[in-house]
Formats: structure tokens, sequence, C-alpha cells
């Protein structure tokens, strides 16, 4: 087997486990992450209210102080793999957690936090025995995009959470000056949601190309 990384081309799921859907109106939370020692599924679903042009944003919490978002139609399923079932690969950037058989297709999976520069999910986790997984999957949905339609990685993060619904135009494009530089290049900006808080918008694009070009 080769050790090159690459971002595997998508594909349509399979029929093969089980698939759960995720609500698009009002969600108030994502598939549970440890229901049992098989890897679970939750499928994606979007939408976008035309007439206030909010899009939907995934919640994910990268260590205790920093929760981001990333566009849920940036995102394919929300996995919860059993640890033992990632194959490590050596010689790999310390970020690449391994390989896991999707469906019959080789998945990569990264450590979402360690490659923002942030701490480890091996650092957080001392007793997890899954792994919670989103898959990224980028169209190119704009000519700015250098990458091929349906790239797929999956990113390993310590837990989702809620959907959020922002309008685009909402988010700031200024960068705190106290972020890790590391994270600062993987954003599109802030948002601060009704509640008050500041969120992190990743930008998925940005990080698959990041990743593509670390190796």
């Amino acid at each position: 087997m080769s050790n090159d990384f690459s971002i595997a081309e998508g594909r349509s799921p399979g029929s093969g486990g089980r698939s759960l859907t995720l609500p698009t109106q009002r969600p108030t939370s994502t598939t549970p992450a440890h229901e049992s020692a098989q890897a679970k599924t939750a499928t994606v679903v979007t939408s976008a209210d035309s007439a206030t042009q909010e899009h939907q944003f995934l919640r994910l919490k990268l260590v205790s102080d920093i929760t981001a978002l990333l566009p849920m139609q940036q995102l394919s399923e929300v996995l919860t793999i059993p640890v033992g079932q990632v194959t490590p690969i050596p010689n790999m950037p310390a970020w690449v957690m391994g390989i896991y058989n999707w469906r019959g297709d080789i998945l990569w999976l990264a450590d979402l936090s360690h490659f923002l520069g942030l701490v480890s999910w091996n650092e957080q986790t001392s007793s997890d025995i899954n792994y919670v997984v989103v898959v990224l999957n980028v169209n190119a949905m704009d000519d700015s995009s250098s990458l091929e339609n349906n790239q797929l990685i999956g990113l390993i993060v310590n837990q989702t959470e809620e959907v959020e619904r922002c309008d685009p135009n909402d988010i700031q494009s200024s960068i705190a000056s106290s972020m890790s530089p590391t994270l600062a290049r993987f954003l599109r900006g802030y948002w601060l949601n009704p509640a008050g808080e500041m969120l992190a918008v990743l930008d998925g694009h940005a990080m698959l190309e990041g990743m593509a070009k670390s190796n």
C-alpha cells in the first residue's frame, strides 16, 4: 500500500450500514456519539432560507474554549468510528490518524484540532473508544477552487453540537490577533450568534488544499 496522503474522490452513499438524516428545520442536535461499537452514520441534509439567505452551519467543538462552524453544504456525513477500526499509516504528518474502510473506499482521517495548530485529539481524550468524524465533501462550487469535484476527508473532532443558521454576509472577516496563525489560515472569519457567542467559521476549501499540500 502506498503511504502517499491523498484526498479521496467522493462516491454516492452506498446501501450498507445505517444512515440517519439530520433534520433541516430548527435542528437541535446531531447523531449521538457513542451508540454502539459499530460505525454509525448521519447523512447531512442542507437547506437555505431563500427569503433571509440564511445557511446552515454545523457546530464543532475543537478544544474546550474554541467552537467552530462548517457549512452543512460542505459536509457529507457524521460518523462514529471505533478507534480499533482505523489503520494507522507510518511516515505521515502527525495529524493524520490513519485510514478507514468506508463502504469499500479508503477514507483518510485527520485530527482537525491538531491540523489547525491546537491541542491534538489524543491529548484531549484519554478514554474514548470512538472517533467522532465529520466527512468533509467539498464540491467545486465556484471557479476559484483548484480542487476537483467531490473531494473527501474525515475530520476527527472533539464533538459535534447543534446546527446554527446564519447569513454568510454577517460573517466578519477580521481575525483576532490572539488566534493561532495556523488556525487563522483556514478561517473565513467569525460570526456572533444571537446568544452572543463568537464562533470561528472554517473554510473547507482552504483546509483540503492545505492538507493536500502538507505531505
